[in-house]
């Protein structure tokens, strides 16, 4: 392998020579190698953004030419492009701030810079870090990481789930089943109602996200090394993130706070609850949606759902619930992920919180997760759901808590005691009710009406 000699404050090493990073990503290589999780594509493209925003900025407030601005700006919109991702080789577990993978772009933009200006013009820290700090740009850059993946990558998948839950809600408003609780034969109700309830879990959940956004679209970006702005112009914070809401198309501002913003990661947190409430909720709905759905034969067998996939290496012809067994996975991993962001954010020490990569890093998984998991689901499993009418209505017809509508005509006890004569003696309802002589069965038929009672 070829390679070329770099230095940092440290001193002198090698370095491969068709690789634009410098001596700390170098260093970073050779001291962390834990495991095979990289810092995330789009951390590294939010703090492209960060790099391009506050070289524009440092122009306006005299602290860096044009030409050296532009020059780190194109090399910006390449990373942001996708153009350079295999310059970015950095593990997850690092340094706490992740002040390597601010390296690692801080140098990759000053070598390509000066490989297409044709001398050694930029400086990694003098010119591609001016006015800031790892400490200001790695929390502002999961900020911005994680407000773009909300937006862009979930709330259409959301959107989308919902949509085809509302149609799936309509088209079944007519179709009388058997409610349950505790896993027990309870009253009934509509299946459109049933469906309401999955629908509206999804709306609660895009609506608690959304309230979510304000906190992760101030960024820490000025306070640079402990929050004070050291080396950063007055009034650099506002103009650059009106620059990064300029750039992304997003409401991002400033944090007034800079000493809040660089130790605490309560934003994250916050937003990652509401991740995990629609985590739960998933969960919710993929496990209805596979016990309704089981059978054929032997199950609750009340809805079919597409048959994607054998199911068995041994029993031909089983099918099972994947997309749902799937979904719930991801449920489980992203619940997992909101203890370790929890955790994470509490070990903040004085002026700066350094478990931010593995924030950084669950907080993404967890929005990608979720958005595959769910479009997959959606198309794959709710799109071809449908009631099986046959064996809700005989389920409905033999269930023992329509008595409850009894209750109101002969009282509970009575109610109490018709149900259990018919449980213990294989009877209906209607057939215990006559022979304990509480109604006439002309009196049974008029008030256990199942579509009155939804």
């Amino acid at each position: 392998m070829e390679t070329r000699l770099e230095h940092d404050s440290l001193g002198e090493l090698f370095v491969p020579a068709d690789k634009y990073w410098g001596a700390q990503t170098q260093r970073s290589l050779e001291n962390f190698s834990a495991g095979n999780e990289k810092m995330p594509m789009e951390l590294i493209r939010a703090l492209a953004i960060i790099k391009k925003a506050a070289a524009d900025v440092n122009v306006a407030f005299g602290k860096l030419d044009s030409e050296k601005a532009t020059l780190i700006a194109e090399v910006a919109d390449e990373i942001i492009a996708g153009k350079l991702d295999d310059h970015f080789p950095l593990v997850i577990w690092q340094t706490g701030s992740g002040t390597q993978s601010n390296m690692n772009v801080n140098e990759v933009i000053a070598n390509r810079g000066n490989e297409l200006a044709g001398l050694k013009l930029l400086h990694p820290n003098d010119d591609v870090n001016c006015s800031q700090s790892s400490n200001d740009t790695f929390p502002t850059a999961m900020h911005i990481a994680a407000l773009i993946a909300i937006e862009d990558w979930l709330f259409p998948v959301l959107l989308e789930a919902i949509n085809v839950l509302r149609h799936l809600e309509e088209t079944n408003q007519d179709v009388i089943k058997s409610g349950r609780t505790h896993l027990m034969d309870a009253v009934p109700l509509t299946f459109g109602q049933e469906i309401s309830g999955w629908s509206e879990m999804l709306r609660r959940d895009k609506a608690m996200l959304e309230d979510s956004l304000k906190p992760l679209s101030r960024l820490a970006l000025g306070g640079t090394a402990v929050g004070t702005g050291l080396n950063a112009p007055k009034g650099f914070d506002r103009e650059v993130a009106r620059r990064i809401s300029d750039y992304t198309g997003k409401a991002f501002a400033t944090e007034e706070n800079k000493f809040y913003a660089l130790t605490s990661k309560g934003a994250m947190v916050n937003a990652h609850g509401a991740l995990k409430a629609l985590a739960a909720d998933l969960m919710k709905i993929a496990n209805d949606v596979r016990w309704l759905a089981s059978g054929p034969r032997t199950g609750l067998a009340e809805i079919t759902i597409p048959e994607n996939e054998p199911g068995s290496s041994i029993m031909p012809g089983k099918v099972n619930p994947t997309q749902a067994e799937a979904l719930t996975m991801v449920a489980v991993q992203v619940m997992g992920n909101d203890a370790a962001i929890g955790f994470a954010a509490s070990q903040g020490n004085f002026e700066l919180n350094v478990y931010m990569p593995v924030i950084a890093s669950n907080f993404l998984r967890s929005v990608t997760l979720l958005s595959d998991s769910l479009e997959s689901f959606t198309k794959r499993c709710l799109v071809g759901l449908k009631a099986n009418r046959t064996q809700m209505k005989a389920y409905v017809d033999r269930s023992l808590m329509l008595v409850t509508a009894l209750t109101p005509i002969i009282g509970y006890e009575k109610a109490a005691e018709t149900s259990l004569k018919a449980h213990h003696e294989g009877l209906t309802l209607k057939e215990a009710c006559l022979a304990l002589g509480y109604l006439t069965e002309s009196q049974f038929d008029e008030a256990v009406r199942p579509e009155k009672m939804v």
